[in-house]
């Protein structure tokens, strides 16, 4: 075998894994019935896939407006019509792409698949009333009975947080390292799902084979311990997934990340890189984790016996490592507040992965029995969520907490992007109270967890990938991403921008865009799962902007006899005591509209009679306020 060979990623330089060692037990679903006939459409037979191929461009064409094919064209090596042969890695997006958040992607090979992370994001600004966002499953449905286990690269909210939703419908095995499935094990028992599915755990430098997969775990460095990169081996060749990750040379747990695999995997030869974009647009290397511990050294000194809040993400156990190790050399005692802070903690001094002397953590409820000067509150709210913690405290709506000029608060975080007006409301809440608050970068208060343009560069040039997709990252991020690996020597054609529910397919060393699959976002609002659609939220961003006006009236339906009204209730549209002009006078329209109803003009039915009422309405109401109230016409028959 040449040293090309080697270098770019031909299939000839890996073993071929023909059979699995050992395959998952064949899983039960309610629609096991028509699972084998959804299989069979996904893998046609030799003969039918020219039309495969054929459905499958017009597929893309229809598509033309989610996916810029003339961009991609000049990047990605498009099908040819007569087909290539052999079997095909395909490598499928479900979420995670052109978003921070809800990270999942499947892997297929033959009659073969397994999953990337299953995570959540958190709504914006426009959904709603919505809790979380989890990704679309309808894909899973139709190839559920390949799916041979699931692998989770670490335990952030953005890989993990979807599987309760995800196993409570497929009972799929579940692999992860030992703090990951320690995670995973508590969200599952909250949905009572703890006894229902198998939990496997793999250390770093371990693999597990899934069908004619075999994945190995990787150390790397991230903002939470036990996180792996995978090595993806197939017939097709190898591709690794790096998840989240940066490199830090003097992390505060476990050793470094193992550059020195990624480079002998580089040696042997690697198909495809899928590298964690996220900061992408920062030059040089991101900042050890060490350093925050120094940083947080330095504030503790300026505190001047005031009592220390300190709000950061509940899964850095490395930052709260360093809070405790600072407490107890400063003779402080430590205080939780946030469930989530509580959770982490619990679960990592359970496993180990927390040091702490006895009686340095109190009860949150006990820190009114401590001086000022002897207490640290750890808290969640480093984001400005609503109802975090930290946003209670500052609206003084902490059962516990009440925040003074006596408090030093630190936040060690920086905004993650669309955060950062929530964050500055807490900031601003929290100095109107007297207190004093360190929030910029220059203290040096928070690390990321993941890489800059330095450290991106140095993973592309040990793994030497033939092929290059930025996967984690708003897409700015992606194509950003891409500008790095350019500029490493990563020719423009062997790099692919991915697209959520987009089928990039790896055959014979050669990479094609397929179709798309069903891919999407669900909705979670309560107990609810999907319930909530683009008609709700449209509604309910019609009800925040403009409000609701409701008219009821009582009729007699064989007569058509208004018995009583019309009454009109305003919610969230004008204060009727101090509008009783335009009430009034929207009373008298809707009274007319009433009486050719009645009359022998015009015998519209029940439903025509709301619609004029509602059109009527909110053209008279437009005229007056310039504003469109959702108009609700209840009409009561007796």
């Amino acid at each position: 075998m040449s040293q090309d060979q080697k270098n770019n990623g031909s299939p000839r330089a890996f073993e071929r894994i023909d059979a699995p060692e050992t395959r998952a037990p064949q899983q039960r679903h309610t629609n096991r019935n028509t699972t084998k006939t959804k299989q069979q459409k996904t893998q046609p037979a030799q003969g039918q896939r020219g039309a495969a191929a054929q459905k499958s461009a017009a597929v893309n064409k229809q598509n033309t407006n989610a996916f810029d094919k003339a961009a991609m064209a000049k990047v990605v090596k498009r099908r040819p019509e007569d087909g290539q042969g052999g079997t095909a890695l395909k490598v499928i997006p479900l979420g995670g792409i052109g978003e921070i958040g809800k990270n999942m992607t499947l892997f297929q090979y033959g009659g073969d698949s397994f999953i990337v992370d299953c995570g959540l994001s958190f709504p914006d600004d426009e959904l709603f009333g919505v809790d979380i966002v989890i990704p679309d499953f309808s894909y899973i449905e139709e190839v559920f009975e390949s799916i041979r286990g699931i692998v989770i690269t670490h335990g952030h909210e953005d890989h993990i947080g979807a599987l309760p939703y995800f196993l409570s419908k497929y009972n799929i095995p579940v692999h992860g390292t030992k703090l990951t499935v320690g995670l995973i094990k508590s969200k599952l028992a909250e949905h009572k799902l703890d006894n229902k599915v198998k939990l496997n755990v793999i250390d770093a430098g371990q693999s597990v084979r899934l069908g004619a997969f075999k994945i190995e775990a990787i150390r790397v460095n991230h903002s939470i311990p036990d996180a792996v990169a995978l090595a993806i081996k197939s017939p097709a060749g190898v591709v690794i997934h790096t998840g989240d990750f940066k490199i830090d040379y003097t992390p505060v747990f476990g050793e470094t990340i193992d550059l020195t695999r990624l480079a002998q995997l580089g040696n042997e030869g690697v198909l495809a890189l899928m590298s964690d974009s996220t900061n992408a647009e920062r030059p040089g290397s991101s900042v050890t984790e060490r350093n925050v511990g120094q940083a947080l050294e330095n504030l503790f000194t300026r505190a001047d016996g005031k009592r220390l809040i300190i709000a950061s993400f509940a899964s850095n156990i490395q930052r709260i490592q360093q809070i405790i190790d600072l407490a107890q050399r400063h003779g402080r005692k430590i205080a939780l507040s946030g469930r989530s802070m509580e959770n982490y903690t619990e679960i990592a001094l359970e496993l180990g992965y927390l040091k702490v002397s006895e009686n340095v953590i109190i009860d949150i409820s006990d820190v009114n029995k401590y001086r000022a000067s002897d207490l640290i509150i750890v808290t969640t709210g480093s984001q400005g969520e609503p109802m975090s913690a930290l946003s209670r405290m500052a609206s003084g709506m902490h059962r516990q907490i009440s925040i003074s000029h006596n408090d030093m608060i630190i936040i060690s975080a920086t905004p993650i992007p669309g955060n950062e007006r929530t964050i500055d409301k807490v900031i601003n809440d929290l100095l109107k109270l007297g207190s004093d608050v360190y929030y910029e970068s220059m203290y040096e208060a928070h690390a990321s967890g993941h890489a800059c343009q330095d450290e991106l560069k140095l993973i592309i040039k040990l793994t030497k990938p033939r092929f290059f997709i930025p996967v984690h990252g708003e897409y700015k991020h992606l194509v950003k991403h891409t500008n790095v690996a350019r500029a490493v020597g990563i020719p423009n054609e062997n790099i692919i921008i991915p697209e959520i529910g987009r089928v990039m397919e790896f055959r014979r060393g050669k990479a094609h865009l397929g179709e798309m699959v069903s891919a999407g976002r669900v909705l979670v609002d309560g107990f609810g799962v999907g319930d909530v659609g683009s008609t709700v939220l449209r509604d309910r961003k019609h009800l925040s902007q403009d409000g609701l006006m409701a008219v009821i009236v009582c009729i007699e339906p064989e007569t058509r006899e208004i018995i009583s009204g019309p009454d009109i209730i305003s919610r969230g549209f004008v204060y009727v005591r101090e509008s009783e002009p335009l009430m009034d006078e929207a009373k008298e329209l809707v009274r007319d509209i009433l009486d050719r109803w009645s009359g022998a003009e015009g015998r519209f039915g029940r439903n025509d009679l709301k619609l004029r009422i509602r059109e009527e309405l909110s053209k008279l109401l437009y005229q007056r306020t310039k504003r469109s109230p959702m108009i609700l016409p209840v009409i009561m028959e007796v």
